[in-house]
C-alpha cells in the first residue's frame, strides 16, 4: 500500500490502514460510462479500489463533454470503456482496469456481476437497472443506484441488509421498461454531484463505516438544494 498517495485517507479513522486494505482487494463493477460513471470511476480509481470494470458499449459524443467529465474532443467517436481505463489509468497504474465494450446484457450480467463484489448503476435506462437488480437478487451482491434528470438526483444501494430491491422501489416494471433511454436536458454539475455520493457510497459498504443508504433512498434538487432521504 501507497501510504503517500493515501495519506488523507489513512488519516481517517474510519478508514485508517485496516480500511485502505479493504478497498485494495475490492472489485467494483460500473454499469455505464457517461455522466455518472465519469465521477464515480474517478474517485473509486483515486481511492484505491483494487480492481474496476468498465461496462459500456458506447462511443463519446460531442455532446456528452458537457458532463461527462473523463473525455476530451479529441476522443469523440472512441469507445468509451477504452477512453476511460486510458484516463483511470494514468490517475493510478495500482488499480487493474477491465473493459467490458459489448455494455451489460441478458447474456453477459451473470458472468460480469458475479466477478465482483459491488455493482454500480451509472446507466440511463430502466432495462439496465431491472437486469442489474434481478441478477445481484440472484448471487447475492449488493448494488449503488443512482440517477438524474434535469436539476435532481436520487442515490440508494439496493439488496444490502435490508432486502431493498429496485424492483419493490418501482414495482412498474413492464411499463418502465418500454420507456427511451434517458435523453432530456440535465445540468452538467448534477451527475457529478450524484455520482460522487455514489462513490462515496460503495467506499462506505467496502470500508465498513457510517451509514450507507441501505433501504434508503437520497434525493437532490440542485436548483433548490432541498434534500430528503426516504425510509423504506
Amino acid at each position: 500500500m501507497d501510504s503517500g498517495r493515501y495519506a488523507r485517507q489513512l488519516q481517517l479513522a474510519e478508514i485508517g490502514e485496516a480500511g485502505q486494505q479493504k478497498l485494495a482487494r475490492a472489485s467494483v463493477l460500473i454499469v455505464g460510462l457517461g455522466g455518472l460513471g465519469a465521477p464515480v470511476a474517478t474517485y473509486l480509481v483515486g481511492a484505491g479500489i483494487g480492481r474496476v470494470g468498465l461496462c459500456d458499449p458506447d462511443v463519446v459524443s460531442l455532446s456528452n463533454l458537457q458532463r461527462q467529465v473523463l473525455y476530451t474532443e479529441d476522443e469523440v467517436g472512441l469507445p468509451k470503456t477504452a477512453c476511460a481505463a486510458c484516463r483511470l489509468s494514468a490517475i493510478s497504474g495500482h488499480t487493474v482496469i477491465e473493459q467490458y465494450p459489448d455494455g451489460l446484457t441478458a447474456c453477459n450480467a451473470d458472468a460480469l456481476i458475479g466477478a465482483y463484489d459491488i455493482v454500480v448503476d451509472c446507466c440511463d435506462n430502466f432495462r439496465t437497472r431491472y437486469l442489474i437488480d434481478d441478477v445481484c437478487a440472484a448471487v447475492g451482491k449488493p448494488w449503488v443506484y443512482g440517477s438524474i434528470g434535469a436539476f435532481h438526483g436520487q442515490v440508494a444501494v439496493m439488496n444490502g441488509p435490508s432486502g431493498l430491491r429496485y424492483s419493490t422501489l418501482y414495482p412498474d416494471r413492464a411499463e418502465l421498461e418500454a420507456r427511451p433511454a434517458a435523453s432530456g436536458g440535465v445540468l452538467g454539475v448534477v451527475p457529478g454531484v450524484i455520482g460522487a455520493i455514489e462513490a462515496g457510497e460503495v467506499i462506505k459498504l467496502i470500508a465498513g463505516f457510517g451509514e450507507p443508504l441501505d433501504g434508503r433512498l437520497f434525493t437532490i434538487n440542485l436548483k433548490t438544494l432541498q434534500t430528503d432521504i426516504i425510509e423504506f
